[in-house]
């Protein structure tokens, strides 16, 4: 058998999706977290994953990003079979994921937190640090996303607004060679300002053929960038939606379980004050 994350076999297919699950399954002892889920998305998409607490969300991307494999199901990955068994294995794919906490380091300026553990160095690997590439390269990356409301790449991260350092983290997450990006809640707690920041750079990353997963509560934002709704409830797929506000209530039976006009509690569901993830 081959290793985590090596390709084992072709699929026949020449228009399948960067990302293909099937038939995803996923227990926690007795819990069944994922059952039989069905999930993709394309080169230059963005596909919003949507569901209450609970419904599988965090599930489902720790299977996209290795941390949790899954018990049975198939992901195939640019056409082809592969086994995802490690974080390792999905970056090796060009798999990346920016969660809700960022794991960004306040006390480095934006060039270190975006080469923190690959530092650019002079004469091999264990030569000088070569700081004058990293901060070339940081603003090649930079401008290339149109991310100028950074201001000084040598400013520290801790002293930046929630959308700066957001954008900061997605940077740093591109610079693997990224082909798929897993946004975890990019917008959670951000005023509308940011917000609106966060969601062009979103579509930019649509726009240089990203295939891009957007994890959120909140229903305005998912409608304004995406191009595909994905609904889990309680494990399952409930359904998948073109992101035109016209399914609005479409999607919200889909997540609630309830058809009909917007009730308080599935306000509260999917508004950005019920935005903590699921934790199955």
């Amino acid at each position: 058998m081959h290793e985590g994350g090596h390709r084992l076999s072709a699929v026949p297919d020449n228009d399948s999706p960067l990302l293909e699950l099937r038939g995803i399954e996923k227990r926690f002892g007795a819990v069944r977290a994922l059952a039989g889920v069905d999930f993709d998305v394309r080169a230059g998409e963005v596909v919003a994953l949507a569901g209450d607490n609970g419904a599988g969300k965090s599930t489902l991307v720790k299977v996209i990003t290795g941390v949790g494999p899954p018990d049975a199901g198939t992901i195939a990955f640019d056409g082809q079979v592969v086994r995802i068994a490690s974080p390792h294995d999905a970056t090796t794919l060009g798999v990346a994921a920016v969660y809700q906490d960022l794991a960004l380091c306040d006390n480095l300026d934006v060039v270190e937190n975006l080469f923190l553990g690959r530092e650019a160095r002079r004469g091999g690997r264990r030569g000088p640090l070569d700081p004058i590439t990293m901060e070339q390269r940081a603003g090649t990356l930079l401008a290339s996303l149109s991310i100028g409301n950074l201001g000084d790449v040598r400013r520290e991260v801790g002293t930046m607004s929630g959308g700066q350092r957001q954008s900061v983290a997605i940077t740093r997450a591109l610079l693997g060679d990224a082909r798929l990006i897993v946004l975890d809640e990019p917008t959670a707690a951000l005023g509308v300002v940011q917000t609106e920041q966060v969601l062009s750079l979103v579509r930019r990353l649509r726009d240089r053929g990203l295939g891009v997963v957007l994890v959120s509560h909140n229903l305005a934002d998912v409608f304004a960038v995406a191009d595909r709704i994905a609904v889990l409830r309680l494990g399952r797929n409930a359904g998948v939606f073109a992101a035109n506000p016209g399914r609005r209530s479409d999607v919200v039976a889909a997540i609630t379980g309830v058809s009909g006009d917007l009730t308080p509690a599935a306000a509260r569901a999917i508004s950005p004050a019920g935005a903590s993830e699921d934790r199955e």
